[in-house]
């Protein structure tokens, strides 16, 4: 039991059955303990200080199992210290580690004459170290990780029957970088026992995610950070894109990117990559499975990337491996040959067996024989075939030019792509002929008798051996260098012919040959002759008075163009609304502002995809490669930094942005929740994100804005508390005012104006984003826009929006009075930690929000017009633009602060400071209370340290006394020293009496 020094024996804590449902939740799947003390049999060997402290128990559970406690309740005494120090424990790789802490509590109403000296709370801290330090810690050299309160606590009552309200909390503790670490309990005059602690950590296990097999990885050092890890392609498989997954927090894998595919020969089953099977091949790595061998092929062995072709069929060289293997086709059938003089027609029908291809083509041999058909040879040069020899797609062919009374052999093969491939001969069917009478001989002389521009006369003699009545002539003749191109023909039955219709300043090529009964004669031996020039038109003079008068006329037209182009770009107008375009080369330039009526709404579209493409341009999804998942969440699902090159517009060059969300539109939701992509495409101002493109075609849809480095404005101002000057506040502001004024020149109402919906980038210029709620009104300024549904952020919302769901331009306006607000409390929350319940009723009761410290009296009662219950009593953003603008030229009249009081209405200012009330109920006020409630708890220790242990003290002190606690940073000195001032303030003020500080 638990022995309380100095009280009687029934505070002691007994430890009896468990109360049904106290237990914790059951242990992650994925975790790695590090320290388990309920493993440990007997004492666990931790350091306690000072010695009248901790007490090591040993207890029995409710199985009367014996176990190891450690154990405090020194209530009776105030300002207890009491350490309880683990041992050193190991860190193991880990970065972050969880402890889970088992306990019980006594509640401190439970036991008489405490009420002033009892806790119900202890602090868990902890030290890390590279090697054990033994017993020289000290307190000093401990971080405090977290304050712990008992969800249930133990009476008096629960004693006697045994009953144990087991509390478990678990708290994490990182980053950790040394090699150890120490955790410390530290009781401040409680009376508890802890029963168990596990130190554990967690990681994501091994798995195999397409086709790549992923270690195990240790989690970040955060709960939000994500840990890359790069996969490796299982065996028999190779990277199509680099894999890579996520570890998160939670030790569950996130986010896979990219794959491996099985190589060729292999296919995938059950996550890893089999051989294929006999009779079964895959040639080239990727998704596709084993395809069954093709017709006539096989395969030898396990993982084939191609079947063998079985024997005497084969595979051309331009075949893929899908196709069939085939042989060579057979002669072909029913040759046929008519003979004419010295001349012969061949016709023959296709072979009866292809041999399983269509790409059927002949050739023919031609074979001479003197004598007997044994003592053949081949043709002659001379010999002609139509079309052609080989090659042959027609069945068909005529041959010419034969000697007279000639024996003759003709072979014709079919062949298809395999031919060549084959070691057999080739199969052909066979004819032969004998020619009839002979043609008469070559003709020998020929020469030109005139010539003329588009016609020659020729004349020639007859041949030496007519060998016959000669019935005709005939004369070929072509351009030079083009008689396989295309060659005319004509015909004379005398030795004199005239050719017209040549051109003028051709050379021309002429051959004659002479025809009988038995056929042609061979053509005589080609001559050339060239047509005569044709003669110019006009003489030097007159082309030369030509040429200058063009080049006159082209001068002439080109300056015009010039002046023309000068007075465009004089008449454009001049704005600093419009400014160039952006240093991005690959970002689009802006043009002129466009009225409202110009505008669409997203609305008209019966698909977001068509209004995202008609307002803006559609990127190809492949030009964008993720480089990093910066967050993810709703609505937009995961969000990440990629590269967009290759732009297709003016000042071309590769630039880094973006982000990326993945966007889903529900029909039922199309009306009040669209595309927030699409409104932006049609806006174009410096305080306006600007929209580059969308990726609406394929399985993941995106929207790619500019890269605003810094983000949104509250987590940017939480990040920088009291690093800017007022000056640099309203800078901000005024940007914000600018973006929001172009909107409503426009006719849109955005209904979701908050400081993270605002994004700043390097240069802190801030831009209005998130059209997501953003709506188009008609050209009346006083127009408004009722919603049928939706979410509202009341916060930020007017009391006629919360009421009647009724946005104007005027809501926009109390939304940005909470923007000012947040922007001048660098990011505070509005309302503080106040229910949205409570902050509506506040808001219809008349309630505003006070100044925040250090807040210039100018900008609060902007705020207070900004949030006027009749919204026609509201300034338009022209005119708080106009205000800002002359805020900043005159610097003087934001020195006067506003700062009264920064607590919310009586009725929800429970953790409010109330320095008039003269008691009832609370107790005193400490310095660390102080500091809590003006986000300074940081520097409780600083105070501590200086001596400064009431409030009072602290009303006394001046700039110097702050400095001198060690705190460096200008604005957390403006800010204690506002509070101090408000203080002193506040205790001016007051009528009545005084609460002793």
């Amino acid at each position: 039991s638990l022995a309380c020094r100095g009280l009687r024996a029934d505070c002691s804590v007994g430890l009896g059955n468990r109360v049904p449902g106290s237990d914790a939740p059951s242990s992650p799947v994925f975790t790695v303990n590090l320290l388990d003390t309920s493993t440990i049999h007997g004492d666990w060997g931790w350091l306690t200080y000072p010695a009248h402290g901790w007490d090591s128990i040993n207890e029995v559970d409710e199985s009367f199992q014996p176990i190891h406690t450690y154990q405090v309740c020194n209530v009776m005494s105030p300002n207890q210290n009491n350490w309880l120090r683990t041992s050193w424990v190991p860190r193991d790789g880990a970065r972050r580690v969880y402890a889970e802490i088992k306990f019980t509590l006594r509640d401190c109403n439970s036991m008489p004459g405490v009420l002033g000296t009892c806790k119900e709370t202890f602090n868990l801290y902890y030290l890390e170290s590279d090697r054990d330090l033994g017993a020289s810690t000290q307190e000093s050299q401990f971080l405090k990780i977290d304050t712990i309160a008992a969800d249930e606590s133990f009476t008096g009552a629960d004693l006697g029957v045994r009953r144990l309200k087991l509390n478990t909390e678990v708290r994490g503790v990182g980053p950790l970088s040394k090699r150890g670490f120490y955790l410390a309990f530290q009781d401040i005059g409680a009376c508890l026992a802890i029963l168990s602690l596990r130190i554990y950590y967690k990681k994501c296990p091994t798995m195999v995610r397409n086709l790549a097999a992923f270690s195990e990885a240790v989690t970040g050092a955060d709960s939000s950070s994500l840990v890359e890890v790069r996969g490796q392609c299982v065996r028999h498989s190779e990277e199509r894109d680099t894999p890579k997954m996520y570890c998160s927090a939670e030790g569950e894998w996130l986010v896979p990117i990219g794959k491996c595919v099985c190589s060729a020969g292999y296919e995938e089953r059950r996550d890893a990559c089999v051989a294929c099977e006999l009779g079964f091949y895959k040639s080239a790595p990727g998704d596709q499975l084993c395809a069954r061998c093709p017709l006539h092929s096989h395969s030898a062995a396990p993982a084939a990337q191609a079947c063998r072709c079985d024997l005497s069929y084969y595979r051309a060289a331009l075949d893929p491996p899908s196709a069939a293997c085939t042989r060579p086709p057979s002669a072909p059938v029913n040759l046929i040959s008519s003979v004419n003089g010295t001349s012969v027609t061949l016709e023959w029908a296709p072979p009866l067996d292809p041999g399983g291809r269509s790409d059927i083509t002949y050739n023919a041999v031609c074979r001479r024989c003197p004598w007997a058909l044994g003592h053949c040879e081949t043709c002659g040069s001379g010999t002609r075939f139509v079309p052609q020899q080989t090659s042959l797609v027609r069945a068909s062919l005529m041959v010419a030019n034969l000697l007279a009374h000639m024996n003759y052999s003709f072979w014709i093969e079919a062949v298809n792509g395999v031919s060549d491939l084959s070691p057999e001969p080739r199969r052909a069917a066979v004819v032969n002929i004998t020619t009839n009478q002979a043609a008469p001989s070559q003709v020998v002389v020929i020469r030109q008798e005139r010539a003329g521009q588009t016609s020659v006369s020729l004349l020639w003699q007859e041949p030496e051996q007519p060998n016959g009545i000669i019935l005709e002539y005939e004369i070929k003749y072509y351009e030079k260098d083009k008689e396989m191109q295309s060659y005319s023909t004509l015909k004379a039955v005398t030795t004199r012919a005239t050719v017209s219709g040549l051109k003028p300043g051709t050379r021309y090529m002429f051959q004659v040959r002479a025809r009988t009964s038995a056929g042609c004669g061979r053509f005589s031996q080609a001559m050339e002759v060239e047509t005569g020039k044709p003669r110019p038109r006009y003489d030097t003079r007159t082309i030369v008075w030509i040429c200058l008068t063009l080049i006159t006329g082209l001068v002439v037209l080109l300056l015009l163009l010039i002046c023309k182009k000068r007075q465009w770009l004089r008449s454009l107008p001049d704005s600093d609304d419009h400014p160039h375009p952006s240093s991005c080369p690959c970002t689009t330039p802006r043009g002129r502002s466009q009225s409202p009526s110009s505008m669409q709404s997203p609305t008209n579209y019966e698909e977001p995809g068509r209004a995202g493409r008609g307002f803006t341009r559609e990127i190809e999804a492949s030009r964008i490669h993720i480089e990093k998942i910066i967050g993810s969440g709703e609505p937009w699902g995961l969000r990440g930094i990629g590269l967009l090159g290759g732009c297709l517009v003016p000042w071309q060059r590769t630039c880094p942005w973006h982000q990326a969300l993945q966007a889903a539109t529900r029909s039922e939701q199309r009306r009040d929740s669209p595309d927030c992509g699409v409104p932006a495409g049609q806006f174009d101002h410096p305080n306006i994100i600007r929209l580059e493109g969308v990726v609406t075609r394929g399985r993941l849809a995106m929207i790619v804005t500019e890269y605003m480095e810094n983000g949104s404005l509250d987590a940017f101002l939480r990040t920088h508390d009291g690093q800017f000057t007022i000056m640099q506040l309203v800078g901000m502001l005024r940007g914000v005012g600018a973006g929001m004024r172009y909107l409503s020149d426009l006719g849109y109402v955005h209904r979701d104006l908050a400081a993270r919906n605002v994004l700043v980038d390097s240069n802190l210029v801030c831009k209005v984003s998130d059209f997501g709620l953003s709506r188009v009104l008609e050209d009346d300024p006083d127009a408004a826009y009722t919603t049928t549904g939706g979410k509202i952020p009341i916060r930020w919302t007017a009391p006629e929006a919360i009421a009647f769901r009724t946005f104007s331009s005027a809501s926009d306006v109390w939304s940005f009075g909470v923007v000012m607000w947040e922007v001048l409390a660098y990011g505070e929350r509005p309302y503080w930690n106040m229910t949205n319940r409570d902050v509506i009723s506040s808001v219809e009761e008349g309630y505003r929000l006070p100044a925040p410290m250090g807040c210039p009296r100018a900008l609060h009662q902007l705020m207070l017009d900004c949030w006027h219950k009749d919204r026609a009593q509201r300034p338009r953003f022209s005119h708080i633009v106009s205000v800002l603008d002359a805020l900043i030229r005159s610097p003087e009249s934001l020195r006067a602060t506003a700062t009264v009081n920064r607590c919310p209405p009586p009725a929800f200012a429970q953790s409010c400071f109330d320095l008039r009330g003269g008691g009832g109920g609370g107790g005193g006020l400490t310095v660390g209370d102080w500091l809590d409630s003006i986000r300074m708890g940081r520097y409780r220790d600083h105070f501590a340290a200086g001596g400064y242990s009431s409030l009072g003290m602290v009303l006394r002190m001046n700039a110097q006394d702050v400095r001198a606690l060690g705190i460096t940073l200008m604005g957390h000195q403006k800010k204690i020293l506002g509070s101090i001032q408000t203080m002193r303030a506040q205790l001016t003020s007051t009528q009545g009496p005084r609460r002793h500080l």
